[in-house]
């Protein structure tokens, strides 16, 4: 079975018994929705490709659902400003994948690691910094894979190779760059909390002792 595939139904399983609601919640979309975009990525998968002309296909699964997952979750944004980042977080992230490409060999006998976990390692952290939310890494994430297959497809003359757009391997990693970006907002966003959490409780502890002692010395001049 396929690496993305088995990291969706893992994920599914996940939401379905609430394991992942914060996570869910905190990108805006309900149980259900998250349940039904990932069932139709699975589907997808094994289906027939779409022909686009010129020996240019798209899969369903790892191409048409993914693109509409990400417009819906950029509509659904609070704010137009997060709109625009998740959009320019998912172009800077599919460049960085393309360049990537260009400059690391490919074949899996060539490296120690298998091509497909660098560039999906590669695209989640560029997809966490420049996304910076849950929300807008898992855009950059999913999209700037995808983007960087388009630019391979097109070829830099704007020709067709004859690949199909979110194959496999490309649904492999977009899946996976899109679960590590919003694993390392996770994270990163709740060590944050915990490390705000504990200054402030200090802070606020700092704050009685010096209240009291204030209320001390009051109590002895009065005297």
């Amino acid at each position: 079975m396929p690496v993305g595939v088995t990291l969706l139904l893992v994920l599914a399983v996940l939401i379905y018994f609430g394991l992942l609601q914060r996570v869910v919640d905190r990108m805006h979309m309900s149980d259900k929705t998250a349940l039904i975009f990932i069932g139709a990525m699975i589907v997808g998968t094994f289906l027939p490709n779409i022909p686009l002309g010129r020996g240019l296909s798209i899969n369903i699964g790892g191409g048409l659902v993914p693109i509409a997952l990400a417009a819906y979750l950029i509509v659904t944004a609070d704010s137009g400003e997060e709109k625009v980042r998740s959009i320019i977080a998912a172009a800077i992230t599919g460049l960085a994948v393309y360049a990537g490409g260009r400059l690391l060999p490919a074949e899996p006998e060539t490296t120690y690691l298998d091509p497909l976990l660098v560039f999906s390692l590669l695209a989640g952290v560029i997809a966490y910094i420049f996304g910076r939310s849950r929300r807008g890494a898992f855009i950059a994430g999913v999209m700037g894979i995808l983007i960087s297959d388009i630019i391979y497809a097109f070829g830099v003359a704007g020709r067709p190779v004859g690949t199909a757009i979110g194959g496999a391997g490309v649904f492999d990693a977009a899946v996976i760059a899109g679960v590590i970006g919003v694993a390392l907002c996770e994270f990163v966003g709740e060590t944050r909390e915990k490390l705000q959490g504990g200054t402030a409780k200090a802070e606020k502890n700092r704050n009685m002792a010096s209240s009291l002692m204030n209320e001390e010395g009051e109590k002895n001049e009065d005297r």
